[in-house]
């Protein structure tokens, strides 16, 4: 098989597995259950991936982890410090959470990963600091604005309220032009 197959074959286990884990839970889900998401035999996903907690913690590495080059690109790029925080709130919060948003377990999916993959986790909390701290200026003004950030969660809001409650946040830190 040719990496590019292997690499498509990875990719349609990981969909069909984050559908599975949002939908039925992480502990409901089966391999039987991805393997048909995935139109695959059971088989052939152990040939990918030794176990499901392999698989959720890929889903995992995949929803947040490929965001953070794009996120640092943000923190960097030209335009206001506005504009730079609603692009990093957008690729690092709102787009995995629009992924989760009003599935049956999304909000199972974030505890789960943080108790199977605590590493991970961390790695997007450091990365989000350091996009944060570089548009703001000082990591302890960062810190609140996460803070507040992870606050708006709170009651599992439509996107749409989350996305004008992060423009709100935004302004309390830095004032669009």
């Amino acid at each position: 098989m040719t990496k590019e197959k292997e690499m498509e074959r990875r990719e349609r286990i990981l969909d069909a597995a984050q559908w599975c884990f949002l939908h039925f839970g992480f502990a409901k889900t089966s391999f039987e259950d991805i393997a048909k998401r995935a139109n695959l035999s059971r088989t052939l996903l152990y040939r990918v991936f030794r176990n499901k907690e392999d698989i959720f913690t890929a889903v995992f590495a995949k929803l947040l982890i490929e965001r953070h080059p794009a996120a640092q690109e943000a923190a960097s790029a030209p335009g206001s410090p506005y504009e730079r925080l609603i692009n990093v709130c957008r690729l690092m919060v709102l787009e995995p959470y629009s992924v989760m948003a009003r599935t049956p377990m999304g909000s199972e999916f974030f505890d789960v990963c943080e108790r199977l993959e605590p590493a991970i986790s961390e790695l997007h909390r450091k990365v989000a600091l350091q996009c944060v701290t570089a548009i703001l200026g000082d990591e302890e003004t960062a810190e609140v604005f996460l803070l507040a950030l992870d606050g708006l969660l709170a009651d599992e809001p439509t996107l749409e309220i989350l996305e004008d409650r992060t423009r709100i946040l935004t302004t309390r830190f830095v004032q669009p032009l």
